[in-house]
């Protein structure tokens, strides 16, 4: 954080009439903390079953959102008059009917093979063992047209111990840096030999890879990259016979690609200056999280009750809050879909959003913010080249001094920062199109992305100090004399 932003926040402060700080005690009030609970529990409870994107359960899980954002008071602000904004989600996947044939047998997809890489390819001969061998070594032999085997390496630039999914990154690196190696020298097929940090993530990245690929459906994009050279993961046990003298394969991917129903939940509370009625506050979360997946001591629903069901009963009981008490500039509550698979839902509405989008003046994204050190917490978007609003980082910097007072981590707003965090959650597409946004996070866990991310671990007195700190900020944004201005020469580093 600079000293700049500091002393703006700082200055803004002063600044404000003595009123505010009792304006700042009435917003924390507002939150009830009671109703942040049981929302949570609901919310983050078995009967949604992870809430994954493009299943029954993202839609249940949608409408129950619809229902809360309705009983708080909000106005319908989707299609036709409903809380709904529906878009298709396309999905790409290798289809069922795909074989892999070692020495005349079959070996299971996903289960001792993985198929990474979506296509329709055929291959079928020898088997070529290359092993280890890169550099010199691999340039050396002619891999033209044929199957090569070889061993995974550790990658370049390969993630450090203490990044979230470390061995589920490192196994998606190495494979595809040990892919691109093969790729260039002519193979037909690859078949690769997991090392132990890659077979330690077997099952999420079988189970990741197995689910295929997701984007905003264009009607013409099917997701399938025609030809792509068929590649497959097989575990470290099958490195010596796939070594032997004589060995053959047959590969057969098949690929699949189909449309599923989305949706974002959107609704809004009007304003009361008239002269602002086109000047929108935009609260941002998203529904969705894993879904079901594979049993860890004994649980196989990946609740996703701190990703992002904190984010999504903040918003809740900011609703409620607004509709009590309006601000002078409108709201605008946005429940994104498919964020897990994306940040799709939020790319849907930033490029058909629900107002204009030069009427949207700031967004408020609320992701994972009930973890972590009771009293410390990270704003994201408040330091260059990720900030984009002065004026807004500055609002809820004060924000934070009149209700959470929590101790801002910016380590994770930093472009070094091992974890990327800026770039993961429903601001991103906002910002990209240099609308005013940042995010409020208490970041990663040890539980995030497991079945272990359960309300009960929720500290929900933190939860309810972070939603009176959007919903102050919220306050400030839309009763400010001037809308938040953006940063001239705002570019991200990717």
């Amino acid at each position: 954080m600079t000293w700049r932003v500091i002393l703006t926040a700082a200055l803004v402060a002063v600044a404000a009439p003595t009123h505010a700080w009792a304006q700042a005690s009435d917003n924390r009030r507002a939150i009830n903390a009671d109703e942040i609970k049981r929302d949570l529990f609901k919310m983050a409870g078995d009967e949604f079953r992870g809430r994954e994107a493009g299943t029954l359960d993202e839609m249940r899980a949608s409408i129950w959102v619809a229902d809360m954002a309705r009983a708080a008071g909000l106005k319908p602000a989707g299609d036709i008059g409903s809380f709904f904004q529906w878009w298709q989600l396309r999905r790409g996947r290798i289809a069922s009917s795909s074989t892999f044939t070692f020495n005349g047998t079959g070996v299971p997809l996903w289960k001792e093979a993985i198929a990474p890489t979506i296509t329709d390819a055929r291959a079928e001969g020898a088997v070529t063992w290359v092993g280890d061998a890169v550099g010199s070594s691999l340039d050396a032999l002619d891999l033209q047209g044929k199957i090569v085997a070889a061993h995974v390496l550790i990658p370049a630039n390969a993630p450090g111990r203490d990044v979230s999914l470390r061995a589920y990154r490192y196994a998606r690196l190495a494979v595809a840096q040990r892919t691109n190696q093969l790729v260039r020298k002519g193979a037909a097929a690859i078949i690769l030999v997991a090392d132990s940090t890659t077979e330690s993530a077997w099952e999420f990245f079988a189970t990741v890879s197995a689910r295929g690929t997701y984007g905003l459906d264009s009607g013409t994009t099917d997701l399938r990259p025609r030809g792509a050279t068929p590649v497959l993961l097989v575990r470290r046990t099958m490195a010596e016979a796939l070594s032997e003298k004589g060995a053959t394969a047959t590969v057969d991917l098949r690929s699949e690609s189909f449309t599923y129903p989305s949706v974002n939940i959107v609704g809004m509370v009007p304003g009361t200056d008239p002269a602002l009625a086109h000047e929108y506050v935009l609260f941002s979360s998203h529904q969705d999280h894993d879904g079901v997946r594979w049993t860890v001591a004994g649980d196989s629903i990946w609740n996703g009750a701190d990703d992002n069901a904190t984010g999504s009963v903040s918003l809740l009981a900011i609703a409620r809050a607004w509709v009590k008490k309006p601000g002078k500039r409108p709201a605008l509550f946005v429940w994104h879909g498919a964020e897990e698979r994306g940040l799709i839902g939020s790319r849907y509405h930033a490029l058909n959003p629900v107002v204009p989008r030069d009427e949207i003046v700031a967004v408020l994204n609320a992701e994972m913010m009930g973890r972590n050190s009771p009293d410390s917490a990270s704003l994201l978007g408040v330091q260059p080249p990720h900030r984009n609003s002065s004026d807004l980082v500055a609002l809820a910097l004060q924000a934070n001094s009149e209700t959470g007072k929590f101790q801002l981590d910016s380590l994770w707003d930093r472009p070094t920062h091992p974890e990327g965090w800026y770039f993961r959650s429903d601001h991103l597409p906002y910002a990209r199109l240099n609308i005013p946004s940042v995010m409020f996070s208490s970041n990663l866990h040890p539980d995030y992305h497991t079945p272990r991310d359960e309300a009960k671990t929720i500290d929900v007195a933190k939860l309810t100090r972070m939603t009176q700190w959007i919903y102050r900020t919220g306050w400030l944004v839309a009763n400010a004399k001037q809308r938040p201005g953006t940063d001239p020469g705002f570019k991200l580093e990717r």
